[in-house]
């Protein structure tokens, strides 16, 4: 939600998210004390410092997964998994912590075992009491608003569809207004209620509480008119523009010297997020990599025995923003291709060797890879890199191909866990492994790439088309 002073948009803020913030730190601090009370430990300076760490990266972490964003946005099942995986990361720090500078005593270590399962219990435990009193005040018709859309469109559908599934939010619809009387949606006319002069008049009669403006981006001048009949009211207006008719990859809200920014094609690492990325790439291929390590050297002599040629196949790859970069995999084939002509690799393919079959079937061809990642080419995680020659042959067939680069490319990636491995040899192939690159784009978070990660660990790459 925003609202809109001396022309900024700013951030609403609540006096129940402050309220919420003090009631987290109390359930914690006494949730700690409960636990020394009932192991016999007297409260120690050690225990500070416990509780302020604790305290302080849980506010971090919260704030971080959106969980004080106001608890008309956030659903029960959303609020509980942040509460969770906030105090998760917690715990995580505070080990961390303890492994440089020893602040967990051996005879603390039941009391702050105890404490950091007992923590998130209760703060779950006190979410749930306060949002089903907050749920049952606001079935009761107390705490709530009563909300009108103006524009017959499909989003002020998609928005009334929310209002009406999560009666938790407390918004009680009115219904829809527009001047006009049809809608490209039909299955949207049966929800007309009036005309925008009536709803207006609604307004100043404290009938409505607040109206969402869903009108096409090209309203311009009837959103201006609209906007100057409803300065003479005490209702709250929105404006929900209609992105959904741009293909939004990573789509947030920025500034420019007070002036709002709406990306539309954007990557999902900078900042913090681009640093989490690239530590969780690098500490993971070390781990990795000292697993594999006689592995490898296994492999690497099996290839020089077995066929002649070199133990690396070398070929230039797109990458991040469309640069190229040259990905190491184990060799697997007769023939080393990097030129403009490319051929995939198909069942029963002459070129691939005994070994190579093997290597490419169970895809530890692909473990030399993991030295792509230290260079920073490569994440583990992310949409698998094609040869120079099919990007420049798919760019100009699927829609939106050369987004996957917005991301470095992975050594495994959703498309790959989803079935979308090995040969392309269609159209519809390509671009069902695109479709789930994108979506990987939009949705990523360090949690779906551990999801990943596990995924392909547990049940390795799905797909028959691994030649």
């Amino acid at each position: 939600m925003t609202s809109i002073r001396s022309g900024l948009i700013r951030q609403h803020n609540s006096l129940f998210i402050l309220l919420g913030r003090i009631v987290d730190v109390i359930v914690i601090s006494v949730t700690l004390w409960a636990v020394l009370d009932m192991t016999f430990k007297s409260w120690e300076p050690l225990h500070t410092w416990w509780l302020l760490l604790a305290v302080f990266d849980f506010q971090v972490f919260a704030e971080f997964n959106g969980l004080y964003k106001g608890n008309r946005g956030i659903s029960f099942r959303q609020g509980c998994k942040q509460i969770f995986i906030s105090w998760a990361c917690t715990v995580v720090v505070l080990i961390i912590v303890n492994h440089f500078n020893e602040i967990i005593t051996p005879l603390n270590q039941s009391a702050f075992i105890f404490w950091c399962i007992a923590a998130p219990i209760e703060l779950i435990s006190w979410y749930i009491i306060s949002y089903s009193v907050i749920h049952q005040i606001r079935r009761a018709g107390r705490n709530s608003r009563r909300v009108a859309i103006i524009g017959n469109t499909e989003l002020g559908g998609q928005l009334e569809n929310v209002f009406k599934k999560e009666d938790w939010m407390g918004l009680s619809f009115v219904g829809f207004f527009d001047d006009r009387k049809t809608s490209r949606n039909k299955k949207l006319h049966r929800y007309l209620s009036g005309d925008i002069n009536q709803l207006i008049n609604m307004a100043k009669d404290q009938e409505v509480d607040i109206i969402y403006i869903s009108l096409p981006l090209k309203a311009e001048e009837r959103i201006k008119d609209i906007l100057s009949e409803l300065a003479d009211t005490t209702v709250s207006v929105y404006y929900a523009p209609d992105l959904f008719v741009f293909d939004l990859l990573r789509s947030n809200l920025s500034f420019i010297q007070g002036i709002p920014i709406i990306s539309i094609y954007d990557t999902p690492f900078y900042g913090v997020d681009g640093a989490l990325k690239r530590a969780f790439d690098i500490v993971l291929s070390l781990l990795i990599l000292m697993l594999i390590a006689i592995p490898m050297v296994i492999i690497a002599l099996s290839i020089k025995i077995s066929s002649p040629g070199s133990v690396l196949f070398k070929q230039r790859r797109y990458g991040f923003r469309g640069e190229k970069f040259v990905v190491w995999k184990f060799r697997s084939m007769s023939v080393s291709e990097d030129g403009g002509q490319v051929l995939q690799a198909k069942k029963n393919d002459p070129r691939v060797t005994k070994l190579g079959a093997f290597l490419r079937k169970t895809s530890l061809d692909e473990l030399p890879q993991f030295f792509n990642v230290l260079q920073g080419c490569m994440s583990i995680v992310g949409p698998r890199p094609h040869a120079v020659a099919h990007n420049e042959l798919y760019r100009g067939q699927i829609q939106g191909y050369m987004l996957r680069h917005k991301v470095k490319p992975g050594i495994t990636g959703l498309a790959q866990v989803s079935g979308f491995r090995g040969e392309t040899d269609t159209l519809d192939k390509m671009e069902g492994r695109i479709r789930y690159d994108l979506e990987y784009i939009r949705n990523w978070s360090i949690w779906l790439d551990m999801k990943i990660v596990l995924l392909t660990i547990f049940k390795g790459f799905r797909g028959s088309k691994a030649y």
